[in-house]
């Protein structure tokens, strides 16, 4: 901690100024102000304490002439020695000039005044703190019991208070307006991350007003869903959900947090990347459908905004994933229907893809793929537009899964080559609304599973043969949706083909010459990978292979 720079005495003036006019913070403006104020004067504080350990008494004096008014000023305020960081930093401060052997008046009446201020963070005089700490022995007390008992009661009480105003029954005059309601929320701020105050929390949290109006305070609000992210408190899901539904910011700020955290891990952390999805309650508050349009909005600006990057569409496949294995959870529970989740898409379409693949034959798997690619057209057939265009793409990359087995299926099945295979891939690769693009990308994927197919039957395994298929003839240069592709089908292929293994990793190196190109790459195979671990197909076999491709990246 840096030392308290000359300049900052304006610093110090400010804050004398400050608490004495929040004084005993009796009006709730004056409380909302103490919150607002607490993390910038907690760092204040801190750099005061660090300063003060470098001083001697007549040094401090003299550099702040006025911290007895300021520590006194915030040692009587109930919202800052409510909040612990501030508690403990005014305690440092004290402590930095109390003098352990007191040799002259001046030292004799600074300790003095610092008891007293020490007696004041727990009641309020010194007085009446030894008239209460004997009323509490009394009793058979100690003053830590009596407080923690002391705060359960009044808890208690608050909640008891706010369930009597939404109970069956009614109450003919609420116990508490709107406007106790934000005092209470208000109050709860400094010391919201106390166990015993959780209770609180969570009624405050799923109480409604019948006022139109939100009664919570925004800054509770804000401070409860921070606190949330950073796993300083755990609330109920239900209390978590009503946050979210009560005030979009916190959802937004849940959503984009989560984003972040998701970006920072590496691509072939698809695992992580479940985990930290998981954790994040997020799916399961997905299922109510005014949430997900909120969490489905994000990403959909996050894949325009960076053209369609491959770590944007694996968050929003995983998330997808996770979100509809929330949605099938319990099949007794009343639900949304599917069709209010995905209000611009087919619901046949949409049904469509929710299909489960796992368990499928081949020959219905293939089937299958054949009506997705049929009602996509459809929907492309139809009222032909941009946003038409994008909302099924959008729809696609939700359930990419079917994309990877469309691949499989190509490079693996008995039948010819489907064209309505290679549409489907061209057009997740490659949605731009033109035609002549998304043929060409066809025709050259088309070649390359027609190469890749013989090289399965007659070849010997050999790295430069396979990048020969990879690198395509000069005079083709393939556009990068179309290069995308081919990576793609080339990593599948040496999946699914048991007798390439052995060089699979000396393939998987000449394929990967540039960063962009090694992270599409792992991507595929973290997919893949998580797809087979989390539908029960497995495949010792290609599992053991991805897992050592990834391992070498």
């Amino acid at each position: 901690m840096a030392q308290v720079m000359p300049n900052s005495v304006l610093s110090f003036q400010c804050w004398l100024s400050k608490a004495a006019e929040w004084g005993q913070t009796t009006t709730l403006e004056s409380q909302q102000d103490v919150c607002a104020h607490l993390p910038q004067l907690l760092t204040f504080l801190l750099q005061i304490s660090e300063s003060l350990k470098h001083m001697s008494l007549n040094s401090a004096l003299a550099r702040f002439p006025a911290i007895d008014q300021l520590l006194k000023q915030l040692c009587w305020n109930p919202f800052v020695v409510g909040h612990e960081g501030l508690q403990k930093a005014l305690m440092s401060c004290l402590c930095c000039l109390y003098s352990s052997d007191p040799r002259g008046p001046l030292e004799l009446k600074t300790n003095d005044w610092i008891q007293n201020l020490l007696c004041s963070l727990f009641s309020g005089s010194q007085y009446e703190f030894h008239k209460e700490w004997k009323a509490i022995t009394h009793l058979g007390w100690t003053t830590a019991g009596y407080h923690g008992k002391l705060l359960k009661n009044t808890i208690a009480s608050l909640i008891s208070q706010l369930k009597g105003c939404q109970s069956v029954s009614g109450c003919s005059k609420p116990r508490l307006s709107a406007e106790d309601i934000r005092s209470i929320s208000v109050k709860c701020i400094p010391i919201h991350t106390l166990p015993d105050v959780v209770p609180l929390l969570e009624a405050l949290l799923i109480y409604h007003c019948p006022e139109p109006i939100e009664v919570l305070d925004e800054l509770f609000l804000h401070t409860i869903n921070n606190s949330i992210m950073w796993k300083k408190i755990v609330l109920s899901e239900s209390a978590v959900l009503s946050l979210w539904l009560r005030h979009l910011p916190s959802l937004e700020n849940a959503v984009l947090d989560l984003f972040q955290r998701l970006i920072a891990i590496q691509s072939k952390s698809s695992g992580e990347m479940e985990r930290v999805i998981k954790d994040s309650f997020l799916p399961q508050a997905a299922c109510h459908p005014s949430i997900f349009v909120i969490i489905d909005g994000i990403f959909r600006n996050a894949l325009l905004e960076t053209d369609g990057t491959i770590k944007v569409i694996t968050i929003i496949r995983l998330f997808t994933r996770r979100f509809i294995q929330m949605y099938e959870k319990d099949n007794l529970q009343a639900r949304f229907p599917l069709r209010t989740f995905f209000p611009h898409n087919s619901l046949n379409l949409v049904m469509a893809l929710l299909r489960q693949f796992q368990g499928l034959t081949p020959r219905v798997c293939f089937q299958h793929l054949h009506s997705i690619v049929q009602k996509v057209k459809d929907v492309d057939s139809g009222i032909r537009s941009h946003e038409n265009l994008f909302n099924s793409w959008f729809l696609l990359i939700h359930f990419g899964d079917w994309v990877d087995v469309a691949a499989e299926q190509l490079l693996t099945s008995e039948h010819e080559i489907s064209d309505d295979l290679l549409w489907l891939l061209a057009f997740y690769y490659n949605p731009c609304n033109d035609n002549q693009e998304r043929i060409k990308t066809m025709i050259a994927a088309r070649e390359v599973c027609t190469s890749l197919r013989k090289l399965s039957s007659n070849a010997v395994a050999c790295p430069v043969t396979l990048q020969t298929i990879h690198e395509g003839k000069r005079e083709q240069m393939w556009n990068f949706c179309t290069m995308q592709l081919i990576r793609h089908l080339c990593v599948t292929f040496l999946l699914y083909s048991s007798e390439w293994h052995t060089v699979a990793k000396d393939c998987i190196s000449r394929m990967t010459q540039t960063q962009e190109a090694a992270n599409e790459v792992s991507d595929v195979l973290a997919r893949t990978l998580c797809r087979l671990n989390n539908t029960g197909m497995k495949n010792e076999k290609i599992t053991k292979k991805a897992l050592e491709l990834l391992h070498d990246f």
